[in-house]
């Protein structure tokens, strides 16, 4: 099983300067693979995937000695990078989506490298703080919050510099100590065991079952956001006091960001836990966030990534995670079927065929769960009327409950916060 820990590092300046020299470097790396694929794709024995490319790298150092300076494992990493972007861009591609060609990076958008199988060591880590050792780099101090466990392997290293001038190291680890949760079988599903989740407007999540968490108050967070880009707006572009200021909003910006990352990570975590199989919708967040109206909620929703770490947690925790498609959730009547037009103000659902009634996210939420099972093959349990599974009285979970609750007890807690 493969995962990662973050941690924060602190190096001298004299360390710091040295990384920023070595990310440069792996940034016209970066530029340089980009120039050759483009130009020398008729050479097909060194160009066109990474593995070929590593072998012009010994040519890169000879006519360009920086290449030299740095390390060459993490060299070879950064060619790899460059045809990962390309994979991902032709993944996108094949999806329908409209995509572009790779940019050259500029300093500001290239700020992170990463050693793979040597080149770096971790030291001290007996206590809260430890060492990585970097080749051609030196000592640099992190904080070693979480111990990595001692059947985990380290397999590469990420230093990054933030935007905030803050610089981090990502452990990339493997372990092959116990194989993760086995999924419950596709055919052994029902709905007892099963959820749907309309993520809201009203509500950050609503479930077919009818539990909803709120959204996360982030008001005062914003406040403070928009005095400091006040402040930045008084600045001279370019000047030290500018650049200090940047730092500042660029620290709020991942403040807020952090929050609710930490927010989905509880959440999620617990659907995972608590359900044997999860249904969502594939939303197209990129069309919302070009509409007009509310983009700047939606965008503070961060529903990609929810679902992004739904995915993730579905195979650590051995539960199904399927996206269905979103059309006409809202419209659709759960009962019967029949689609009738809501505008968005109305919060209701009244079917006029069946006079089935209920929250308007709680028709879209069943209507997830019905599209669910249809995407694994299983249809719709007779004996499961939708009338018994969607009560009228939904059971609220605040938003302070879920910040409150710790991952390690997040099923336990989230549950007695529901039966109160």
């Amino acid at each position: 099983m493969e995962y990662s820990h973050r941690y924060h590092a602190y190096p001298t300046q004299e360390v710091a300067e040295r990384l920023d020299s070595h990310i440069d470097v792996h940034r016209q790396a970066y530029n340089h693979t980009r120039y050759e694929y483009s130009h020398l794709r008729e050479d097909t024995d060194t160009i066109g995937s990474a593995y070929n490319h590593h072998a012009r790298l010994t040519d890169w150092k000879t006519e360009f000695p920086v290449f030299k300076e740095v390390h060459s494992k993490a060299l070879q990493r950064t060619v790899t990078r460059f045809y990962q972007n390309l994979s991902n861009l032709s993944k996108q591609k094949a999806n329908g989506r409209k995509v572009g060609r790779l940019k050259w990076k500029s300093p500001r958008e290239f700020q992170s490298m990463t050693y793979s199988q040597s080149g770096f060591e971790l030291k001290n880590t007996s206590g809260r703080n430890a060492t990585l050792w970097l080749s051609k780099i030196g000592d640099i101090n992190i904080r070693y919050h979480r111990e990595i466990p001692d059947e985990a392997s380290i397999k590469e290293i990420t230093i990054k510099k933030e935007t905030t001038g803050d610089w981090f190291v990502s452990f990339g680890l493997e372990t092959d100590d116990a194989d993760p949760p086995e999924k419950p079988d596709v055919d052994s599903l029902d709905t007892s065991n099963s959820v749907g989740i309309d993520l809201g407007i009203l509500s950050y999540v609503h479930t077919s079952d009818a539990k909803t968490v709120d959204w996360l108050d982030l008001e005062d967070e914003y406040d403070r956001l928009r005095r400091e880009q006040r402040k930045l707006s008084r600045k001279k572009k370019g000047s030290n006091n500018w650049e200090k200021q940047r730092r500042n909003v660029a620290k709020v910006t991942r403040y807020i960001q952090r929050k609710v990352l930490d927010y989905q990570h509880k959440i999620t975590t617990w659907l995972v836990r608590e359900y044997d199989a999860v249904f969502v919708e594939d939303l197209d967040v990129k069309g919302m966030l070009e509409q007009s109206h509310n983009a700047r909620n939606k965008q503070d929703a961060a529903w990609r990534q929810f679902i992004t770490l739904l995915e993730y947690k579905s195979d650590l925790y051995g539960c199904h995670v399927v996206q269905v498609d979103p059309k006409g959730t809202t419209k659709e009547c759960a009962a019967c079927g029949v689609e009738t037009a809501k505008p968005i103000w109305v919060r209701e659902h009244s079917c006029p065929s069946c006079e089935f009634e209920c929250a308007r996210d709680a028709n879209a939420a069943m209507n997830v769960l019905q599209r669910g099972f249809s995407e694994l093959g299983l249809g719709w349990p007779e004996d499961t009327p939708v009338e018994t599974a969607l009560p009228t009285d939904t059971t609220t979970v605040s938003a302070k409950r879920v910040v409150e609750t710790g991952s390690p007890t997040l099923k336990e807690r989230t549950a007695s916060a529901v039966s109160e």
